[in-house]
């Protein structure tokens, strides 16, 4: 058994005393509606492209005879490819999946999301609970963004504590981060460091030249190749990294890990509606939930627990700014972001 699977395995027993609910009759009857549907399509950016596939086909496995295709990019491509769908008046995606909030504020201000109330809703844990009042999206993924570090170059003595500890000059031309013009994760976490630090964290991040990819996963990557020995990276991707034996690890920051909650909706020009529903169903389900740990993201359903070597809720202090920080707050930031580091 290796570490990954058996540490895989440990989360299995953690929610053996709890069983599986029985499905509901209503449950039931969508899935034999969803059957007729025989598939659907799902733009999703909460994942990587592996887990991303690893997901659909679990709920294949739950539910044969409905296939899922699988639209993986980052948020920001995605919210662009749905928007060019709308415009050419064409119904490709029925599950959207995307890491910047702002994203659903809009779709629902132009009622382009379909309601729908998932029995699921009511069995996530309660931070997860009652995102929308409305009942248009759904949290069906969190997720946290920290330090990571490569722990063949750095000692406990040096490593940062806090955001603000990588903006000393020591750190030059040895930080890892994404680009808020491409990923929902960045330019949340991008918002919550403007609104604590202002906008002299990034003049002095600047200063220190940091490497910028696409995707938040981008810095793990650098990471992993040696070009840069911290990051500001996700929990998931990194102990991933980490479980198959590569030198990375995660801090998480005194001053607040960045927690990152992820809805997704079934779209209103759905044209295959019955398997949308039974997919969003799933999204918040515990398989999902037991894909999600395995791969090293939260877990939204409370029988789920984490891995070990990752730290729960309890554990540590997180950050999180409000919907409408996010969705004002990233476009500008996006813009602010280009004039002082390019791409």
């Amino acid at each position: 058994m290796t570490m990954r699977s058996g540490m895989f395995a440990l989360a299995l027993v953690a929610i053996a005393g709890f069983g599986t609910a029985p499905a509901r009759a209503d449950l039931a009857k969508l899935y034999e509606s969803a059957k007729k549907d025989a598939e659907l399509t799902w733009y999703v950016a909460h994942y990587t492209t592996q887990q991303a596939e690893e997901t659909g086909r679990a709920f294949e496995k739950k539910y044969p005879g409905i296939k899922v295709n699988v639209v993986r990019t980052t948020a920001q491509v995605a919210y662009q490819r749905l928007n060019q769908d709308i415009s050419a008046g064409v119904a490709k995606c029925d599950v959207f999946s995307s890491t910047d909030i702002g994203h659903y504020l809009e779709l629902k201000k132009k009622g382009l999301l379909m309601q729908y109330t998932p029995e699921n809703a009511a069995k996530v844990a309660e931070p997860f609970q009652k995102f929308d009042p409305d009942g248009l999206y759904y949290p069906t993924a969190a997720g946290l963004i920290v330090i990571g570090y490569r722990t063949d170059k750095l000692k406990p003595e040096e490593l940062p504590k806090n955001w603000t500890d990588l903006l000393e000059p020591k750190w030059r031309n040895k930080i890892a981060t994404g680009h808020p013009g491409f990923s929902g994760y960045v330019g949340t976490w991008a918002v919550a460091m403007e609104k604590r630090y202002g906008w002299q964290f990034f003049e002095k991040l600047e200063k220190n030249r940091p490497q910028i990819g696409r995707s938040i996963n981008d810095t793990v990557t650098m990471l992993n190749a040696g070009e840069r020995i911290v990051s500001f990276g996700p929990t998931a991707t990194t102990l991933e990294s980490a479980d198959r034996g590569n030198p990375v690890g995660v801090i998480y920051p005194t001053d607040g890990a960045l927690l990152m909650i992820s809805p997704s909706s079934v779209m209103k020009n759905s044209s295959k509606p019955a398997a949308a529903k039974l997919f969003l169903e799933f999204l918040m389900d515990v398989e999902h939930a037991e894909v999600a740990v395995k791969n090293r993201q939260e877990s939204l359903r409370p029988e789920v627990k984490p891995l070990p070597g990752a730290k729960t809720f309890s554990e540590i202090k997180v950050i999180r700014p409000t919907d409408d920080e996010v969705s004002n707050g990233v476009p500008k930031l996006i813009e602010k972001w280009r004039d002082l580091f390019g791409g």
